[in-house]
């Protein structure tokens, strides 16, 4: 497996740096968001400027609005052309929220009969969308195609690939291991966000949630599962201070190492009492 970090982890800091530390770190490369970094820029020649600390294994589409870059539709699409220009395989993006009333990117999105060919510039790029979320008191998904098995039959009709998102699915279903199996089994994942949930927080370290994701790892292994495992946390989950910082993603980095190498023995379940040592408690 390819073990990436997402720059979403470290966005308080400068996106050059975030690559830096990551490869510092050891992680094999990152997932890159487009966020406000690439509104008033050439986005591909900052692209290629990124390229040369780290690898981008895939690029996250916007979620938010950005100047130059259109809507959901146009933004997706043009952050496929860009992944096709720098060498980049993947592209993430979200579905349409139905509460956020986003009817016309909801039409477009049923329309597309053929994800790799239409969007995917002929298989040239590989398109994965992200399962969303369950949010609030009520735990209500604001996302199409909250029902895993709804999910799964849509991707395979149409084409498209998955990113599984651990704690996405952890928020609605703590033991989301049957959910995984069930978009495993589809064929269809072709990239992992990995983060714990609890009390009502999403993208915590291990240890932070109530998530069984030693368990998940395990799992993980014992299948022919060989696309990337992309850690993405909240940038609260780390320390102060960019030495505790690289400290701490190290300690991950080496976590994730251990779980998903198919020669390690079971790993521990992490707890806040078991959980990195540069965790901020």
């Amino acid at each position: 497996m390819i073990l990436s970090l997402s720059t979403g982890s470290l966005f308080t800091l400068p996106l050059q740096r975030v690559l830096e530390l990551a490869a510092e770190s050891g992680f094999e490369g990152v997932e890159l968001i487009i966020n406000q970094d690439f509104q008033h820029t050439s986005p591909g020649k900052l692209i290629r400027s990124l390229q040369k600390i780290a690898p981008i294994h895939s690029i996250h589409a916007p979620f938010m609005e950005l100047n130059g870059w259109g809507g959901p539709i146009g933004s997706l699409k043009r952050s496929v052309q860009l992944a096709a220009e720098c060498g980049i395989p993947l592209v993430n993006f979200h579905p349409p929220s139905w509460m956020g009333a986003e009817f016309g990117f909801w039409r477009w999105f049923y329309s597309v009969h053929d994800y790799q060919k239409e969007i995917g510039l002929d298989g040239e790029v590989t398109v994965t969308m992200e399962n969303m979320p369950w949010v609030g008191k009520w735990k209500i998904n604001p996302h199409i195609l909250s029902n895993t098995q709804q999910l799964v039959e849509f991707i395979q009709r149409h084409n498209l690939y998955m990113t599984f998102d651990c704690t996405h699915m952890g928020s609605g279903k703590t033991n989301f291991i049957n959910d995984f199996f069930l978009c495993y089994d589809s064929g269809r994942i072709r990239n992992i966000h990995f983060s714990d949930y609890g009390h009502g927080r999403e993208h915590l370290l291990p240890g932070h949630g109530i998530l069984p994701l030693t368990r998940f790892l395990n799992h993980l292994r014992s299948t022919e599962y060989q696309s990337t495992v992309t850690l993405e946390l909240d940038p609260r989950e780390f320390p102060k201070g960019e030495h505790n910082i690289l400290e701490s993603l190290k300690e991950m980095l080496s976590f994730l190492r251990t779980e998903t190498n198919p020669q390690a023995e079971s790993g521990r379940e992490y707890t806040q009492e078991t959980a990195p040592a540069f965790s901020p408690f």
